[in-house]
């Protein structure tokens, strides 16, 4: 075990060979991405704020941003006017998102690498295994059976019939093209998602624009909440669509190609908008769908689209259906395969996006033949806001304590030279901050499957503001002090040895 002095020169343990491999770096439409969590140097950034905009509203414009809203007044019984207070409240969330984006530029790495910096070295292996990788399968598996489903009605429409061994086959295509996407990387997203969410929000404005006839603007829920049930209620709304949001702490993987010089404000805004803006829209289109008469959008919301659109425009619908969930699958398969290097293992990129992706549609095949996985994945995931309330939380105030002070070669040095070595490898405040965030989230949740004890006394379902206040609160307590004291030696350009 090395016990010399800190080196400016940290050898990174993900590099196994020569970089000169034919294979662009920075990915393009011309050719993958090589580059995995290596530092990017000045010299190799480019681009602008404005193009996440478009990345993080491609998988926002999505079937499961409608079927969310339609579920906040055909499940849980808001009016729209209700709904549209619920989504303006949870588009806040995406401020996190954006805040959390702009360690990327300072950095030059993932966020999976920069979280070293506030749960260790050997601590932030645990998280990022259990929640940036393993969990990022599981939503492979239930977005990839979704996509799959709908691929399946598609081909029955032509005469073909569906199978098991069919399935298995559609599964294996949406896998492949989200495959293609997650290997070329962030060059082709960029460059590529700008114009899929504006075609998807063509076809999906023209699909509301169809079913229009059927909104009743005039709603008004059969049995209306008022008081505290009202309130307990739209807690429920704000965890079920917050749960989005929280979930995407990959921003800064999107925005660490960006100069360093990018205002912050940019970087965050651009996130934050791209995010926000077509959630609030397309959850109040379900929203409306939903006050139509004989529409299941909770038990069968295809079917409703079925019943309402045109029989030629329907197939349309339902490929793009198909194309967002490839785009959103691409970003987070792309993070994943970012996530399985910053464990540890020696691996490059594109390997590392194939090994995700292999689980990823194994998870996917066995879900649409058992039934049961799938609702009992569902329901797992109904939890997971225990632990992206408070990862977030803590993400966002490491940023704000350490002013964004991330160029440090120490994210890259894994020895326990690295100032993020702590103690063995363990930071404890920032391993306890989350543990006392989840705690906090868990007794206030209200889901079908678990109602946390604090929670059971007034029915509301404050998880989100709970376990990001506990996490915060905790973290500013226990590891302030040491943060501002690391962030005050981090000045000085990475050296030229620590790119690759």
């Amino acid at each position: 075990m090395s016990t010399t002095k800190p080196t400016t020169t940290p050898v990174d343990p993900h590099e196994t060979g020569p970089t000169d491999t034919g294979v662009d770096e920075t990915g393009s439409l011309s050719g993958p991405e090589s580059r995995g969590i290596e530092y990017i140097s000045d010299e190799e950034r480019g681009g602008k704020p404005s193009s996440l905009f478009w990345v993080w509203a491609t998988p926002n414009i999505s079937f499961l941003t409608i079927t969310m809203g339609a579920l906040m007044v055909a499940g849980l019984g808001l009016s729209l006017v209700q709904t549209v207070a619920v989504s303006l409240i949870v588009s806040l969330c995406w401020v996190f998102v954006g805040v959390i984006a702009i360690s990327g530029p300072a950095s030059g790495t993932s966020g999976s690498v920069v979280s070293r910096a506030f749960y260790g070295l050997r601590g932030n292996k645990v998280i990022v295994g259990l929640y940036g990788w393993l969990l990022a399968a599981v939503y492979l598996s239930l977005t990839w059976s979704s996509a799959s489903v709908n691929g399946l009605g598609l081909l029955s429409r032509v005469g073909v019939p569906s199978t098991q061994l069919v399935g298995i086959i559609v599964v294996i295509v949406i896998a492949l093209i989200t495959v293609l996407v997650a290997i070329y990387g962030h060059g082709l997203i960029t460059r590529l998602y700008p114009y899929v969410a504006n075609g998807l929000v063509v076809v999906f404005l023209a699909a509301t624009i169809f079913m229009f006839p059927h909104f009743d603007f005039s709603y008004e829920p059969t049995e209306k909440l008022s008081g505290t049930s009202l309130v307990a209620t739209m807690t429920i709304g704000v965890t079920i669509l917050g749960s989005t949001p929280l979930s995407f702490i990959n921003s800064p993987d999107m925005a660490r190609y960006l100069p360093r010089s990018t205002p912050v404000w940019k970087t965050a805004g651009a996130t934050a908008f791209g995010g926000a803006l077509p959630g609030i829209l397309f959850t109040m289109i379900g929203a409306l769908i939903a006050t139509g008469a004989g529409f299941d959008m909770v038990g069968d919301p295809m079917g409703a689209f079925d019943s309402g659109l045109p029989s030629w425009f329907f197939p349309i619908f339902t490929i793009a259906v198909i194309v967002a969930a490839i785009g959103l699958n691409g970003m987070t398969t792309y993070s994943a395969s970012l996530s399985l290097q910053a464990l540890g293992i020696p691996i490059r990129r594109i390997p590392s996006t194939l090994i995700i992706a292999v689980i990823g549609t194994v998870l996917t095949i066995v879900s649409v033949a058992i039934y049961d996985f799938t609702t009992s994945v569902s329901l797992l995931l109904q939890l997971v806001i225990i632990a992206s309330a408070p990862l977030i939380a803590v993400y966002v105030t490491d940023v704000i304590l350490r002013r964004n002070r991330y160029n440090d070669p120490n994210l890259f040095d894994e020895t326990p030279t690295s100032r993020y070595w702590y103690r063995n490898g363990w930071n404890w405040p920032g391993l306890f901050s989350l543990v006392l965030g989840g705690v906090a989230s868990a007794l206030f949740i209200n889901t079908d499957v678990f109602v946390g004890p604090l929670s059971a006394l007034t029915g509301m379902d404050l998880s989100i503001p709970a376990g990001m206040i506990v996490a915060a609160a905790s973290y500013v307590v226990m590891a302030g002090n040491r943060v501002r004291k690391d962030s005050a030696t981090v000045n000085e350009p990475l050296p030229d040895t620590a790119t690759r």
